[in-house]
């Protein structure tokens, strides 16, 4: 049984697999991290091992409390992946993106695969039919473009997440919701298009904490997985461990 924990820039999520399946997910803060570890193990005494992939704050001590009770691997770059790297500058690829597209080869092998994760940062990876990770793109998630326009502005509000009704705001606050939420709709279809130009046989996986609120907006047709970072994790866990 594996312990998959994935701290993010906002939160960190526990997930049990076995087998392959999921069977909990846990979300929480990092200060609460050595608790909750301590938690999850004694809530699940058959779990043997963990992986922890960290775009945060983890430090040493977090660490420990894990490594006192069972097996664990860090991800990096240096362990043994799934797929040929072709980034131009492999040492500074987020253990997150090395994460999704470790899950795109185990559900998606040989196909050519676009993985969007849209979360504080909007992150594009793309895999081909070769096994081989090209790259992508970074761009600025929701909530950091509504953050962004409060705090480099004199006048513009801190807004909560709204769907527009329209292209057209009639309002300042409504203009915002347009500007972010729309540009971010426009950002990710013309990014699938310009993708489906040079790959007609394209799969699309879009994740991440905004997956519900953008899926069923999009023009595109694509698979829609919050928990596909996790499965991604999991994969490489086991990956290792053979």
């Amino acid at each position: 049984m594996n312990l998959i924990i994935d701290v993010g820039n906002t939160y960190v999520k526990f997930a049990i697999y076995n087998q392959g399946k999921l069977k909990e997910k846990v979300v929480g803060e990092l200060n609460d991290f050595e608790s909750m570890v301590l938690e999850v193990i004694k809530d699940h005494p058959q779990v043997n091992q963990a992986i922890v992939s960290s775009v945060g704050r983890l430090n040493n001590a977090h660490l420990k409390s894990l490594k006192d009770n069972i097996r664990v691997l860090e991800l990096s770059h240096n362990l043994k992946l799934p797929f040929k790297n072709l980034y131009a500058t492999p040492k500074t690829l987020g253990v997150d993106r090395i994460a999704l597209v470790s899950a795109s080869v185990e559900q998606f092998p040989d196909h050519n695969v676009l993985i969007i994760d849209a979360g504080t940062c909007i992150t594009y990876d793309f895999i081909n039919t070769k096994n081989e990770y090209l790259g992508g793109a970074i761009s600025p998630g929701i909530r950091l473009r509504y953050r962004t326009l409060n705090n480099l502005t004199a006048n513009l509000p801190l807004l909560e997440t709204k769907m527009p009704q329209n292209i057209l705001g009639d309002s300042t606050e409504n203009s915002i919701h347009s500007g972010v939420v729309f540009g971010v709709l426009k950002e990710i279809d013309g990014v699938i298009d310009d993708y489906v130009k040079e790959y007609s046989d394209l799969t699309v996986i879009l994740t991440g904490g905004d997956t519900k609120f953008l899926s069923n907006q999009l023009k595109n047709s694509i698979f829609a997985n919050s928990n596909f970072l996790l499965e991604g994790l999991n994969f490489i866990l086991e990956y290792n461990t053979k």
